[in-house]
């Protein structure tokens, strides 16, 4: 138990940069998993939010500073999701100058039962939803995380 409570101290003491570097190669990491689907990355919001409040606490920072770092922390990692989406999903918005053949045979699901509408409907998903959804996820993690260690403090 010590072992493992010496390697979380050591991630807490990680200078800024070093982590950002660490984060941004684990958000990549996340979005060639989910094969351009960012379901991980959504997941790994949670982890960043854990990580950002910890570090934080960890470094005795007041509340009102951790939560600010926290929403840049969760803007930026959110920001990368988004950039590697449109690098992935934003050549396919050409696809709706061509037939409905093309769109179909594209391979993305007709959730909306009509060609257009479902590649519409998948780009907003891709490009703007999901990097959104991180950023709820990374938020609500972390206030979850300063929340549970607030109430063990009182205790």
């Amino acid at each position: 138990m010590e072992i493992v409570k010496a390697q979380i101290s050591r991630l807490y003491k990680l200078r800024a940069k070093t982590a950002f570097i660490i984060l941004v190669i684990l958000d990549i990491v996340c979005i060639g998993m989910g094969m351009g689907v960012p379901i991980f990355n959504i997941v790994f919001g949670f982890l960043v939010g854990w990580y950002i409040v910890s570090r934080l606490s960890f470094n005795k920072f007041e509340i009102k500073d951790i939560l600010q770092q926290l929403l840049k922390g969760a803007c930026i990692v959110s920001l990368l999701t988004f950039v590697g989406m449109v690098l992935i999903w934003g050549w396919s918005i050409l696809l709706l100058r061509g037939s409905d053949r093309e769109i179909e045979n594209f391979g993305i699901p007709m959730i909306l039962y009509l060609p257009r509408a479902s590649l519409i409907g998948w780009l907003i998903l891709m490009i703007l939803i999901a990097p959104f959804l991180q950023l709820l996820t990374t938020i609500f993690a972390g206030n979850l995380t300063l929340l549970s260690m607030n109430s063990k403090k009182r205790i």
